[in-house]
Parts: structure tokens; sequence; C-alpha cells
């Protein structure tokens, strides 16, 4: 498997240039895979999250969405510190919430271009991430969309009807950042589009499939991988 530092990939995109973190299959060939980062930066996790799906053939690159606050943030989730860090940086990025989903488009044409990308890109984002994929499902040609316990999409549930190519997303039956009545809307505007598919974890928390977490479960994160693994298989072969 061929990793790239993230200072030698410059992905041009509509306000400015940034950098990602690509890992390539062994075979150095394979569908597109956006990987989308967390509140905490394009950390180890991200990056070991990119190895994973290249071990399984695809091309995964996690683009630097926090770059036009600062470039490179990566930050561990171990203290208090370092979460009320992340919660800033990921507060100054909402407001350029649509200016992050054009960022995830050129990576998603970058890849796309790419000779030894076989023309399929899908994308899978992680909290902050996996709200992004719902973004992607329903305003890219995103080829399948994936997200990990997505929040705060309430108020763009009516674009559901919107999305054109297979979508799946895992949501914690606790997660504190998506309450019951968020979880119920999402249900509803997910069943009149059989594009989207929603499972529900039960008795586990937001983030329950970061590896070492303090909410990792890896019974729920293995049943949400296989899933998310069988989609990908069908949607980007």
């Amino acid at each position: 498997m061929e990793r790239v530092n993230m200072t030698e990939i410059t992905i041009e995109g509509p306000e400015g240039n940034f950098n990602a973190y690509v890992a390539k299959p062994e075979t150095g060939s394979g569908p597109g895979l956006v990987v989308i980062q967390e509140i905490f930066g394009v950390n180890q996790v991200m990056r070991d999250l990119c190895d994973s799906y290249a071990a399984q053939g695809y091309i995964a690159a996690c683009p630097d969405l926090f770059w036009r606050i600062k470039p490179g943030i990566q930050i561990t989730d171990k203290t208090e510190e370092e979460w009320n860090q992340a919660f800033e940086y990921m507060n100054k990025f909402l407001p350029d919430f649509e200016k992050g989903q054009a960022d995830l488009q050129a990576t998603v044409t970058h890849l796309r271009n790419l000779k030894d990308c076989s023309g399929k890109v899908g994308c899978v984002g992680y909290c902050l991430g996996g709200s992004l994929a719902y973004s992607m499902a329903c305003m890219s040609d995103s080829d399948a969309s994936v997200g990990y316990y997505p929040v705060q999409i309430d108020d763009y549930l009516p674009y559901a009807e919107h999305v054109k190519n297979p979508a799946m997303f895992h949501v914690a039956e606790n997660d504190g950042f998506c309450p019951p009545e968020s979880q119920a809307a999402i249900a509803d505007a997910f069943s009149n589009n059989e594009n989207l598919a929603l499972f529900t974890y039960p008795g586990v928390d937001h983030a329950f499939a970061r590896i070492g977490g303090a909410n990792y479960d890896q019974a729920s994160a293995d049943l949400a991988n296989s899933r998310t693994t069988a989609m990908f298989k069908t949607a980007l072969s």
C-alpha cells in the first residue's frame, strides 16, 4: 500500500489549493473514496481509516477541510482541552460549510481524473464528516455516500428527496448530538427515498466506530463497517 504525505498532494479547489492525505491499494488502482474528517482534522485516526480503505482496494483521500482556518490541524480526542480546541475549529468552519462541500467536490473530481482511478468515486464521513457525507449525497456527483453519526442535519432533511445514488447512514441510539426527535425526523425523511438506507445502533453513543475512542463499541462498529463495505463493493465496482 502506498501512502502519500499531505504536503505532496495538492488539490485545486474553487477558492484555493489545499492538501490531502492519500493512500493507494497495492495494485495502485481502484475506485476513489473521499474520507471526510471529524472535527479533529486529518489526524492519525483519519489517516488510519484511509489506509484501511486502501487495503480494501480504494484510492482513499482525506482532504484538509480546515485549511482556511489553519492548514494541517491534527488533534487527538484524549483531553478536555483538545475537545475544546476541536469544537472551536468546528465552529469556525461551520459558516464555511458550503465551501467545505465545494472542497469535497473538488476532491471527488481530483480522484475521478486520476489515471489509476476506475472512474467511480464515493465518500465516507464521520461526525462532522458524517453530516458532510449527507450533504454530498444530496448535492454532489458522488457515486455512493456513507455517513457515520451525522449531526445537525435537521434543517437539510428536505434535500433527502434529491439523493439519486446509493447512500447509507449509521446513527447511534444514544447520540447526545443527535437527540431522539432528530433521529425520528431523519428516519421519516429517509423513508421516502429508496436510495437512502438508515441504520440505528442500540445502546451506543456518538463516535461508536472510532477505534480507541471513549465510546468505541466493537460489535456495533463491526456491523456498521460490514454494511459500509458491502454497499461500496456494489456501488463502486
